[in-house]
């Protein structure tokens, strides 16, 4: 495989985000639900609790019944009225005339049709948030549909068999409940998540949203072909991100780092999407010493060569998540989050001697918009991504070097490359 200096070729810009940070797109449609002895009387819990009254003098109250908190209660007339809250509620319902109870409902999906629908389709963020999906059917007895990317949901279709997949904008009918899953701006944004994701993480934020115990779930992702092809020792490494906030931007600490792994006996392969990304004054090309495995090729096949690499060099991004979702070991270089913001390793990279973590830091909400996006040095080029530049390729190579010890990795011997 040629290495990217050995090319010329157009640099892929930045790509637009397909939804605005926190924009509410799914489509609730009416309220089928019909209380049968009252006509014109109708509730569900898309989007929150609803209630669809008649004409007259109705009142309605929404309740909160875990924490007996009233959250609404007003005196309405030929209106639908929807909670502002929409993340995961036990609510229930009271529909009154003349101050008698004429409905009530407590939330219950047993043998319901639920939706759920990702803020975005970024590749990390739906396979952070799979787990949760089948939590909540665990929990509820409901039949769960997940629209999502086509793509992916045909990576996650085998180890899932219990969840329905629908294309992105499809909605099954006699929807009971509907959630919207993501990490919503602003970040002090309570009616769509009930706590700051920047504070709990990305999976632990879908876990809040679901009304789930917040624990870390590794999520299962399977490779479809047994065979080993590349019979010599590798690494895989992915180096692209989708803002330079992500990437690492000390400027040898890649070709430093895959020296290192090919002296120690390794094939270094980089398995991102683009060979080179950014803006044009500002292109990230593929790590010099990396052989190219990019391309715009199926998620399978890159789990496929996943299955076989002893572990993974990446960054806080969605192949970081693929590789643990594969069961790989990961090393995690990032210094714009916190190390609570993904899953668990104990080879996260982070040097907290210089401005870090600003993408968990409630006085910013990230600015999906723009791909040089660094808040707090935004007129001070001199320390534009300095939480990466200033990770060395040494203090990742200690992280490394502890992983192959801990794993007992050898490439240099002969039974390894079995």
């Amino acid at each position: 495989m040629e290495n990217e200096q050995e090319k010329t070729e157009e640099i892929k810009q930045p790509e637009k985000p397909e939804l605005p940070p926190g924009g509410m797109h799914i489509n609730v449609g009416e309220i089928v639900w019909r209380v049968q002895n009252v006509e014109g009387l109708g509730f569900d819990f898309n989007m929150g609790a609803r209630v669809k009254v008649p004409e007259g003098d109705w009142r309605v109250r929404f309740i909160d019944t875990q924490t007996s908190t009233v959250i609404y209660d007003q005196t309405v007339s030929k209106i639908t009225v929807a909670s502002k809250k929409r993340y995961y509620i036990p609510w229930r319902i009271e529909v009154l005339k003349d101050n008698k109870i004429i409905f009530q409902h407590d939330y219950n999906a047993k043998g319901k049709k639920i939706l759920l629908k990702n803020v975005s389709n970024a590749l990390g963020d739906t396979i952070a948030w799979i787990p949760y999906a089948r939590e909540f059917k665990k929990k509820h007895g409901c039949e769960i549909y997940y629209a999502m990317s086509p793509e992916i949901a045909e990576l996650l279709k085998p180890d899932y068999p219990d969840i329905n997949f629908i294309g992105p904008d499809e909605r099954p009918p006699e929807i009971y409940a509907s959630y919207y899953l993501g990490c919503f701006s602003p970040c002090h944004d309570r009616n769509s998540q009930p706590t700051s994701w920047h504070a709990v993480g990305l999976q632990r934020n879908v876990a809040y949203i679901l009304g789930l115990e917040p624990k870390e779930i590794r999520p299962q992702i399977t490779p479809t072909k047994k065979e080993r092809i590349i019979k010599e020792p590798y690494v895989c490494i992915a180096a692209q991100a989708s803002a330079q906030a992500k990437y690492w931007n000390n400027p040898t600490g890649w070709m430093d780092v895959n020296k290192f792994l090919k002296e120690q006996g390794y094939r270094v392969l980089c398995i991102d999407r683009d060979r080179s990304y950014g803006l044009g004054y500002n292109p990230n090309k593929l790590p010099w010493g990396a052989e190219d495995f990019t391309g715009n090729i199926p998620l399978a096949e890159r789990v496929n060569i996943l299955q076989y690499a002893d572990f993974f060099v990446g960054l806080s991004s969605g192949l970081s998540w693929l590789a643990w979702a594969v069961g790989k070991p990961v090393v995690l270089i990032s210094g714009f989050t916190i190390p609570e913001m993904e899953f668990y390793t104990p080879y996260r990279v982070i040097n907290f001697n210089v401005c870090t973590g600003c993408g968990n830091d409630d006085a910013f909400d990230f600015d999906h918009g723009d791909f040089l996006w660094c808040p707090r040095h935004k007129d001070e080029r001199d320390q534009w991504f300095e939480c990466s530049r200033a990770i060395t390729a040494p203090f990742v190579i200690e992280h490394i070097k502890r992983l192959m010890a801990d794993y007992k990795l050898d490439p240099k011997n002969a039974k390894h490359k079995k």
